[in-house]
């Protein structure tokens, strides 16, 4: 792991490493936020969020005649978050019969669900099918379930393939869905066909995640597009959407880059040319041009969320670095394991500043929430704000030493909800037996 060492000539107060504090969010102070929910304490943007989904939709829909953004129910499947990407116009992409379930509650309707994953069960298909909700289809044990379902159901499944394919990115991953070089995609469209009891709707893929190369959506869509075409000259049958999954990548900084994040992630701007350019050039027949379906979740999340906590702590280590223990750890912030995510303190502090190794409250030596920041010096009580925390914390969290903390949303008219209550003693115990 290489990493660039940032020295500058000292003035009279040691190095210039000033940043800049973070003294609300939205408008809203954090030590307000912070005497009134307690920390640590998460708080997610509304105005961010709905600026996000209105920015993608934007740059893809003056590029491509019809596109759909369903959103990734398992990046935060908060109701609060889940709602407003629905009120924009999202659909909902989930993977298993919990977020199934999930969309339906928030009201999305049965055929706005894309239902994904590698674990469907026959009950979940048997919900999936009685709401005439898109199935994309995984793996051939599923295929013949849904093979015996229509016909016990006399439904006609309307469903998508999973393909993977290779886009030039490493791994490549070819885990999920058959292999579009080696035939597998094509031989399951042709079962599709040979069988007669359902509606080939679609073709997906998900190529990876945080992919910082647009290039490779490029490369995927024009795979997709020639495998349409080449279903619609085999079959008879035109494709009527390609879903492009996920995996677009955020602002986040990756612990094995150079670089930080802001610099180096494309835009959404960036994907959509590359994925626009690969559709407008295949050879798609008049009135064949297919919609196009997006699934993008980190990308419009991670930015508007953020972790407010309180320095419990400093301490020396044996050699003399500096560390310092706040009151939310890896158990809250499960992404800190790949990001070095950004600290910014919630109050004027002074100009001296020192490498600080940033923990997390756990009894377990692993709960490291930066190996390395330049923070001023601060006291028991402080506050931190840790940023683009809206991606998959809220949802990979885990109950472990303490308990989880309260979910505040700062809405667009500047108002502050609880989103969800910090859990109790009882929330946790209920459930057991004895």
């Amino acid at each position: 792991m290489i990493k660039p060492i940032n020295a500058t000539m000292p003035g009279k107060s040691g190095t210039d490493a000033y940043i800049s504090p973070m003294l609300d969010i939205d408008g809203v102070s954090v030590h307000s936020l912070a005497e009134r929910f307690g920390t640590p304490l998460f708080v997610v943007s509304e105005k961010q969020l709905r600026r996000n989904i209105r920015m993608a939709k934007r740059a893809f829909s003056t590029r491509l005649p019809k596109v759909v953004f369903a959103w990734s129910y398992k990046t935060n499947y908060l109701d609060a978050v889940c709602r407003a990407f629905h009120q924009e116009g999202s659909w909902a992409e989930v993977v298993s019969g919990f977020e199934y379930d999930k969309a339906l509650s928030n009201g999305v309707p049965g055929d706005h669900i894309v239902f994904n994953g590698p674990s469907k069960n026959r009950e979940d298909l048997e919900k999936a099918l009685k709401n005439s909700s898109l199935i994309h289809i995984d793996n051939l044990d599923e295929l013949y379930m849904l093979v015996e379902l229509a016909g016990e159901l006399q439904c006609r499944p309307q469903v998508a393939v999973r393909v993977n394919l290779n886009a030039g990115t490493l791994p490549v991953w070819d885990r999920f869905g058959f292999n579009l070089e080696n035939g597998q995609a094509l031989d399951a469209v042709s079962k599709i066909m040979s069988f007669g009891c359902m509606d080939l709707r679609g073709l997906h893929c998900h190529i990876g995640t945080f992919i910082l190369s647009s290039k490779a959506y490029g490369i995927a869509a024009q795979k997709l597009a020639d495998f349409a075409c080449d279903i619609r000259r085999l079959f008879g049958v035109a494709v009527e959407y390609i879903d492009m999954g996920g995996g677009f990548a955020s602002k986040n900084t990756l612990k094995a880059s150079y670089l930080v994040g802001a610099d180096i992630c494309p835009s959404m701007d960036d994907y959509a040319e590359e994925i626009a350019d690969a559709f407008h050039k295949a050879p798609f027949g008049k009135g064949e041009f297919p919609a196009l379906l997006l699934e993008t979740g980190r990308a419009l999340v991670d930015d508007a969320g953020f972790l407010i906590a309180s320095v419990l702590t400093n301490k020396r280590s044996a050699q003399g670095g500096r560390y310092t223990v706040m009151d939310a750890g890896v158990n809250l912030l499960f992404t800190s394991f790949w990001y070095n995510h950004k600290i910014s303190p919630a109050q004027l502090y002074s100009q001296h500043f020192e490498n600080t190794t940033l923990y997390g409250p756990l009894c377990m030596n692993i709960d490291v929430v930066r190996e390395q920041v330049s923070l001023p010096l601060l006291n028991k009580g402080d506050l931190l704000v840790v940023h683009n925390v809206g991606a998959y914390n809220m949802t990979q969290w885990m109950q472990f030493i303490t308990l989880r903390p309260n979910i505040v949303m700062i809405e667009e008219n500047g108002g502050t909800k609880l989103i969800r209550e910090a859990e109790k003693f009882d929330d946790v115990t209920r459930l057991e037996r004895l």
